[in-house]
């Protein structure tokens, strides 16, 4: 959010007095001056040109009238009118001042601090030169003269809040939020109508993680500033960030209905609108905030996102270059790309894009700074790589697999990985070596992270190793749930049932279910069903469910468990990677807007051979994947026992 500068006003038309012109001039300039302050500006800049007819050298009329330029936005003309005027009277501090002004909103910034120091050299104690020059030093990235120049103006003119809310963005840009927190209160103390500062302090709030002062701050300026769509649209971006959809559209609207041209207030109401599910109408409002800002780069990829989630998958990855052929590097658009192309099976340059996951604002995990270089797949046989886990359990269970592959071309393999899957991975093909995360590392030549090494081995649809098994439970520990489940469940079917994920996780109300769902599956008669479920309270001896799951230490005591089932059905968290290395068929409920391994337009899955997909034909419609399953169970053969 940009920091909202103020200039402090310098051109106090009311010291006029016209005392340098022709008698008969005299009353034509009051005049002037008088509709001038009036805010009479056509009636003002008649009265100065006739002035000027009779007398071209008269130099507060060339000002003002070059102040009447800036007020009306035509700064060019202003910098030509008070540039004259100062060739008529040079040593007139406040011409300085203002042509300062008007050259800074051109840019001109160099030039703009030149007048102001010229302002300040011939008044030295000008507290509103003072506040101009430091915004524009501040602009130059002078920080520390600007902060100064601030303070002096304040020490001269405490009760300027112009100068405190400007000292205020320079603290922020020098990582001193609390600083800026409290000169932005004081500029609102000051002028309780300021809006730049209430969007100036909501800003510093928003950033310090403060969120319910953020909305009060903002509802506070929309109190003193009502008609004013900025302050609206910021408190919906707020409203947003605490998942207040409905207020957060309701705030939208009202800067929409101010300013129905606001390009980021229709972005911001169909973020809210996508949140609520009601994504149609979310893509109405980002479409109509790029036809309104076709080069609107965060629209772009909020468009894309959604049009993600309808499955129009090709749309999406238009939406997300066009986001980044305006603003190449917007992390996020790459990051939302990679994930399009690899759902729609693009791996080559999905995985080239993906590589932009560790620069958007919230990555999924931290980049290590290693000092041994990444490993992208060149020649290194001999040396050691550590390969290092990211994200999720199931991700680390997805892509261990590759350890084997950098084995086969010569390299001593290191893997890191979560503490609860190091008994599970301690076997793996291709291994010389498992470390727990946090533990310490053995040297090293280089480093791999894990999501990293598709790209390194240039993995496509076709070269996907996706034999299974490649995981395997501990023979011992698995012949011991062998011998439990026999004596609890007798010849019927075991089935492994887990229906949710981490509720932390951001997609979880997309892909999880309620127990109550599967009751279509519940009542099949033949089938001893067994909890994979972790941390849910349902009644699981009330659905007939066996429940050991509060034995399970990590996911080696889980693989063990699932080595005795004859098939497990889960939607897509941890349980059905590891299900599915292990070799077990896995039939994978599947959200409408699937997660980029799956793929699309498919039932199968290329990652793991034995493994079968259900999805929903529309967003949140479990029903019929459901049914489908019910039906399917009737048919499911019973693998050997062993």
């Amino acid at each position: 959010m940009k920091r909202t500068a103020r200039r402090a006003e310098s051109s106090r038309r009311d010291e006029y007095r016209a005392e340098n012109l022709p008698p008969d001039l005299h009353a034509t300039f009051a005049a002037a001056v008088q509709h001038h302050n009036a805010g009479r500006l056509r009636e003002a800049d008649g009265l100065y040109r006739q002035v000027l007819a009779v007398f071209p050298a008269h130099a507060d009329s060339l000002h003002l009238l070059g102040v009447i330029a800036h007020e009306v936005g035509r700064f060019d003309i202003a910098v030509d009118l008070i540039g004259r005027a100062i060739t008529h009277n040079p040593n007139a501090a406040l011409y300085h001042s203002n042509l300062g002004n008007a050259l800074r909103r051109l840019g001109r910034m160099d030039e703009a601090v030149a007048c102001f120091r010229r302002a300040i050299a011939l008044k030295p104690n000008n507290p509103e030169a003072l506040t101009n020059l430091g915004s524009a030093l501040q602009s130059c990235h002078q920080l520390d003269e600007a902060a100064a120049s601030l303070q002096r103006a304040i020490r001269l003119k405490p009760d300027l809040p112009e100068a405190h809310n400007n000292l205020g963005n320079i603290y922020a840009e020098l990582g001193r939020p609390n600083d800026a927190i409290h000169c932005y209160r004081k500029a609102i103390a000051l002028r309780p109508n300021d809006a730049g500062a209430y969007n100036n302090l909501g800003a510093a709030l928003k950033n310090l993680g403060r969120p319910e002062e953020t909305v009060r701050c903002y509802r506070q300026g929309i109190a003193h500033n009502p008609d004013l769509p900025e302050l609206h649209n910021n408190l919906a971006i707020a409203l947003l960030k605490q998942g207040f959809l409905d207020q957060a559209a309701a705030s939208s609207r009202t800067a929409l209905r101010l300013r129905p041209d606001f390009p980021e207030g229709h972005d911001n109401l169909g973020r809210a609108l996508a949140e609520q599910g009601k994504l149609n109408e979310a893509i109405a409002s980002f479409r109509q905030a790029v036809a309104l800002r076709p080069d609107y780069a965060e629209a772009h990829n909020n468009l894309g996102t959604v049009l993600k989630e309808t499955g129009a998958l090709d749309q999406a990855v238009n939406s997300f270059r066009t986001a980044i052929s305006h603003h190449p590097n917007l992390a996020h658009a790459h990051h939302n790309l990679a994930i399009a192309l690899l759902l729609r099976g693009d791996l080559a340059e999905g995985w080239r894009e993906y590589e932009w996951r560790w620069r958007v604002d919230e990555p999924t995990d931290l980049p290590r700074n290693f000092v041994q270089p990444q490993w992208r797949g060149e020649a290194a046989s001999g040396r050691t790589l550590l390969i290092h886990a990211e994200q999720g359990f199931g991700d680390t269970i997805q892509f261990c697999r590759y350890a084997l592959l950098a084995h086969a071309r010569g390299l001593r393999v290191v893997l890191e990985v979560q503490p609860p899957l190091v008994r599970l991975l301690n076997g793996l093909a291709g291994v010389d070596q498992i470390i727990a995360r946090g533990d310490k590392l053995p040297d090293f030549d280089l480093h791999c992270p894990m999501l990293s090494l598709p790209l390194a081995f240039g993995t496509t649809l076709e070269s996907i190793v996706g034999q299974t098994p490649y995981l395997s439970a501990d023979t011992a520990h698995a012949a011991a749930w062998h011998a439990r489940l026999s004596t609890c469940s007798g010849p019927m079917r075991r089935i492994g049932l887990a229906w949710a994920g981490g509720s932390a996780t951001k997609s979880d109300r997309q892909r999880s279910l309620s127990l109550a769902q599967l009751t279509p599956l519940m009542n099949l008669p033949g089938i001893q069903w067994v909890s994979l479920q972790k941390d849910r309270k349902e009644a699981l001896a009330d659905a007939g469910m066996l429940d050991f799951m509060h034995e399970m230490q990590d996911f080696a005591d889980t693989a063990a468990l699932v080595t005795n089932l004859d098939l497990v059905i889960c939607v897509d968290t941890a349980i059905a990677h590891l299900a599915a290395a292990l070799g077990k068929p896995v039939w994978l409920l599947n959200r409408f807007d699937p997660d980029w391994r799956w793929l699309t337009g498919r039932q199968d899955s290329p990652w793991y051979a034995t493994l079968s997909q259900y999805r929903q034909p529309q967003p949140g419609q479990w029903a019929a994947p459901i049914a489908q399953i019910a039906e399917n169970l009737s048919a499911f053969k019973t693998p050997p026992r062993y």
